[in-house]
């Protein structure tokens, strides 16, 4: 079997997974319980996604500008600063550590 029928396989199971959702009564989702687990998942995906991004390279651990990045940003963010600001000043910190030399 080759890569394009495993392809295929997870496409039709995503979709067969996205479709299931339609069939969910809607009483389930009007819970107020529901809802605060489904936006606790939510950020925990975006969390675990963001500092294996920034913590891993490949199967090990880096200690590189992105973790610095990461920490300005997130000071941004405890400052409250808005969306493009956090963004930019995460970038700013990585281009400036790299030019360092912490690469």
């Amino acid at each position: 079997m080759n890569l394009w029928f495993w392809i295929l396989v997870s496409c039709v199971l995503a979709y067969a997974w996205k479709l299931v959702g339609y069939f969910v009564p809607a009483r389930f989702l009007e819970n107020p319980r529901m809802s605060r687990i489904a936006g606790t998942m939510t950020i925990g995906l975006l969390v675990s996604l963001t500092v294996v991004n920034a913590a891993a390279t490949g199967q090990a651990l880096a200690a590189d500008a992105r973790l610095g990045a990461l920490a300005a940003a997130a000071i941004a963010l405890a400052l409250r600063a808005p969306f493009l600001l956090v963004v930019i000043v995460g970038a700013g910190t990585a281009a400036l550590l790299r030019m360092a030399g912490w690469v």
